[in-house]
């Protein structure tokens, strides 16, 4: 829509993660890196937490890119399911083996498959997303597949990537066994307002573009609205993009951003004041 009229390749700011597009941040250099440390050292269980939106499921595709296949299989559940046996079911579907038998039957298959890896050379790592959605039977089902791993050898790895509540779900004195298998947590903070300057100039470069399309002043009022978080900040500086065009303004303004602002807070489906973090930006 807008892409012509300010000389854009494409849409700079869509909220689909996207691997070839990341700005690394402070933090999210440290959660990739404790990502990368968990599969290169053979880590137990690695725990990724941060706001909706702040950028976790983009680093495990980039994450996904840099696994060799022939020596690792990634197991990826994405629909995080309520019941154990519905989570057993999705891990053998992660990792493209079939369900047959009853669900009494599913860890024997998994623990087979683990084993058959093995032998060929090939270590298994399963990505949970959204796991702040897991029952605490479905994490205790999880730790329980893991003690597949004896003595040295790591047959199977875990990673949880979830929402900051994930956090509290995981000290629960139920579920200590599972939190003291994790070797490797980190969790993702909102990006700080110059690195929201930062990030906006970022994306709009690759994109294309060729000068500032917000003005300093009106990329200091998204990184106080947005709260840091990338995903609100798609969303705001693409609709700034939207009424610029509309004003045919060859740069986005303060007062452009402040209705933008205003227009979500008072019609929009997700208000500003509800989609920023609770944290402030500094």
């Amino acid at each position: 829509m807008y892409e012509t009229f300010y000389g854009l390749r494409e849409k700079p700011f869509s909220i689909l993660p996207d691997p070839d597009v990341i700005y690394w941040g402070r933090a999210h250099r440290m959660a990739f890196a404790m990502l990368e440390f968990g599969v290169m050292n053979n880590a137990g269980f690695t725990v990724i937490t941060g706001e909706i939106g702040s950028g976790k499921t983009t680093l495990v595709r980039h994450l996904l890119r840099r696994i060799d296949p022939r020596t690792i299989n990634v197991g990826l559940v994405t629909n995080t399911p309520q019941t154990r046996d519905e989570l057993l079911q999705w891990v053998l579907h992660s990792l493209d083996q079939p369900f047959e038998g009853s669900f009494a039957t599913l860890p024997r298959s998994f623990h087979n498959f683990v084993y058959s890896e093995h032998q060929h050379g090939r270590r298994i790592i399963l990505i949970v997303d959204e796991a702040q959605n897991l029952r605490d039977d479905a994490l205790e089902s999880l730790r329980m597949l893991s003690n597949i791993n004896v003595d040295k050898t790591q047959f199977l790895q875990l990673i949880l990537v979830g929402q900051p509540q994930l956090k509290h779900i995981l000290s629960k004195p139920d579920l200590l066994q599972f939190a003291q298998r994790v070797s490797s947590d980190f969790h993702l903070r909102p990006l700080s307002q110059p690195e929201v300057v930062q990030y906006i100039q970022f994306r709009l470069a690759a994109a294309g573009a060729q000068h500032s399309l917000f003005t300093s002043e009106a990329a200091g009022l998204i990184a106080k609205a947005s709260g840091g978080v990338p995903r609100v900040i798609n969303i705001l500086c693409d609709t700034a993009l939207v009424y610029g065009f509309s004003l045919a303004l060859p740069q986005v303004t303060p007062e452009i951003v402040a209705e933008v602002i205003q227009d979500k807070r008072n019609y929009g489906i997700f208000p500003v004041n509800h989609m920023a973090s609770a944290n402030p930006v500094s």
